[in-house]
């Protein structure tokens, strides 16, 4: 008798789930990426479809994923900031500030660790942190779920999207991480300059560019030794590396950055290297907001390097503080950084509240 009842379970779960997913038919999504960048890596688990993306999209934007229905994910990543916090410190719900500045939402497809730490090592995991952070949208994920199952748009977008109809917490963050993997920034006059460095093919946009002696000048400094020597950490199409880096910021630390995740002591003072894509757009600098402006940026490798026991070994110079501008190359360094802004990213409707 017993074993019948377990058989009439498992025919009954087995008929629950394929019904779960009758006329699930989820869109591939055809990715826009550059021809010079490199393959995204997408999880196996997550593939790419127009539904789950449009379904993102909602939820980025969504206000009832917080305690007070106040707050969004597009609060503290504005598409006018490159999807950053103009603010030094973001503000929660419940007026409590953040200690770290919020990173821009730019071509995270590629990265395999996210926040200044490198605390998740997915998209999504970094997704799931924010909305039941009691600093920041203080609200947990089975109430979010809650409101969102009372919202027919959402009980249908879930199920076209992943094909359930009890969606919970890993499906919202699957659906915002493909979302996200569309913000995608690849048309600047950086990358112009780059392919025509690289001898790749130009699109007629491409060949309409006019890039300006000081801006040739500028990346040049930019990729010198003995100029600003900015690529060890900053190049190709990302315009970043993957790694963790000290760059001189402080001679001791009151955020230990990677340190604390690791416990190591030689990743004290470390921090994820970040893009340069729409650096003009994303101010406040570093970790924790501390520069205003790009020529303060500038000024820091310059002059303002702090020798610690774990600055980045490729700071050439730090022992004599920074690589020592002069005013002109200052200017030749700002004029090459301004070439990364990509304005269709920004103004991209897809991008946009929907």
């Amino acid at each position: 008798m017993r074993t019948l009842v377990f058989f009439l379970v498992a025919v009954w779960l087995l008929n629950s789930c394929a019904k779960e997913k009758v006329g699930y038919q989820p869109t591939p999504y055809a990715l826009e990426i550059p021809s010079h960048f490199p393959s995204m890596n997408i999880p196996a688990d997550n593939p790419m479809t127009v539904e789950g993306v449009e379904l993102g999209r909602y939820l980025f934007y969504e206000k009832r994923l917080s305690g007070n229905d106040k707050m969004s994910c597009a609060s503290c990543h504005s598409a006018f900031s490159s999807f950053s916090d103009s603010a030094k410190y973001s503000t929660g719900i419940d007026g409590i500030q953040g200690n770290r500045n919020a990173m821009a939402l730019i071509n995270l497809g590629w990265d395999s660790f996210f926040f200044w730490d490198g605390r998740a090592n997915s998209l999504e995991h970094q997704i799931l942190e924010p909305v039941p952070n009691p600093i920041e949208m203080h609200l947990s994920w089975k109430e979010a779920v809650s409101k969102l199952k009372k919202d027919t748009y959402y009980r249908n977008q879930f199920y076209k999207a992943f094909g359930v109809v009890n969606f919970d917490s890993t499906h919202a963050a699957k659906a915002i991480a493909q979302f996200i993997r569309t913000m995608i920034s690849g048309r600047s006059k950086y990358d112009v300059m780059y392919k025509i460095e690289n001898n790749l093919p130009l699109s007629a946009w491409d060949q309409s560019v006019q890039i300006t002696n000081e801006e040739w000048a500028g990346y040049d400094l930019f990729k010198s030794l003995n100029g600003a020597d900015c690529f060890h950490c900053h190049n190709g199409p990302l315009m970043r590396v993957a790694k963790f880096s000290n760059n001189g910021l402080d001679a001791s630390f009151s955020d230990l950055g990677r340190g604390a995740v690791t416990t190591n002591a030689n990743d004290n003072g470390k921090f994820k290297v970040p893009t340069l894509r729409n650096i003009a757009l994303t101010a406040p600098y570093m970790h924790d907001g501390r520069f205003q402006t790009l020529d303060e940026v500038i000024e820091h490798y310059s002059s303002g390097i702090h020798m610690s026991a774990t600055i980045d070994p490729l700071i050439e110079f730090a022992n004599q503080g920074g690589v020592q501008l002069d005013s002109q190359e200052k200017q030749l360094l700002k004029a090459f950084l301004l070439t990364l802004t990509d304005w269709d990213f920004v103004n991209n409707p897809k991008f946009q509240e929907p």
